[in-house]
């Protein structure tokens, strides 16, 4: 397994694999590998004849800045993580190098960026749609693997592909959840023992509304759920709302097929997101 930092040495490393008519599969990280991030990149490295992952924190995408400074990272952990799941090339580039000159670049990706986290994070999705097609550039992958935890990213990112005519597959993957149900996050490593146990509430939220959904409005499922979490204890809901899984408008009114709970959660100071088909 190769790492370069500059992106110089991955952009022609990956045009001689193209020269030889290799495909190349792009799992874009921001580190702290978990097991969900490896189940993207095994599928990539199964799919592609050459993987390739970038670990990149994105200092643009962080609306709070004390989320950025705590983020986790581990870089000799993911390498070896990495190198275990047949990953062909790391791309682990500092903000200097991905951004020698400060990002102007202001993208109109339409409704996807406006609701839930578009809504309570300003900025973020813009701040994703540089990298990402910054990182789409240098790689130019045939395939790119996103886990579907991060549900609104992902359309957020088909959207981008779309509407800049990018040459790449974008290839979604389920959720990975630990044993108890809580949706595999980098975020999890910060959590307390005590927030640990209570954070599997979340999905267990999630499921009911699930049960709940054939036989109950939109309007009385998010108010089952916003009710169990304001008698919670320890976990502070900030949000948790039904909406169609391709447009993200909002459900009213009885629940159609590919709706979707989408909920964001706070466990103390970590936020926590998660979502499931209901129908």
């Amino acid at each position: 397994m190769i790492t370069f930092e500059t992106i110089a040495e991955t952009s022609n490393y990956v045009t001689q694999l193209k020269k030889d008519e290799k495909s190349v599969g792009f799992v874009p990280t921001m580190g702290a590998l978990h097991e969900g991030h490896i189940s993207l990149v095994k599928r990539s490295v199964f799919e592609n004849d050459f993987t390739v992952v970038s670990i990149f924190v994105n200092p643009i995408q962080f609306n709070n800045p004390e989320d950025l400074a705590k983020y986790p990272t581990d870089l000799k952990r993911d390498q070896q993580m990495l190198e275990e799941a047949g990953v062909g090339l790391v791309f682990t580039p500092s903000a200097k190098e991905m951004y020698p000159e400060p990002s102007t670049k202001v993208y109109d990706l339409g409704f996807v960026t406006t609701v839930m986290e578009g809504k309570f994070r300003p900025g973020h999705f813009n701040g994703v749609a540089v990298v990402v097609h910054k990182l789409f550039d240098i790689v130019k992958p045939d395939k790119a693997y996103f886990g579907e935890k991060d549900f609104q990213q992902l359309l957020v990112i088909k959207e981008l592909v779309q509407r800049e005519n990018i040459p790449v597959e974008i290839v979604p993957c389920a959720i990975s959840r630990e044993n108890d149900g809580l949706a595999r996050s980098s975020r999890n490593a910060r959590l307390t023992p005590m927030m640990r146990s209570a954070a599997p509430f979340i999905y267990k939220q999630l499921l009911k509304a699930k049960e709940m959904a054939s036989n109950s409005t939109a309007k009385e499922v998010e108010e089952y759920v916003i009710k169990a979490f304001n008698e919670h204890p320890l976990l502070e809901l900030e949000y948790f709302t039904i909406a169609d899984g391709v447009t993200l408008n909002p459900i009213k009114g009885k629940i159609p097929d590919n709706s979707y709970g989408f909920i964001a959660v706070f466990a103390g100071d970590i936020r926590l997101i998660d979502n499931i088909r209901l129908i």
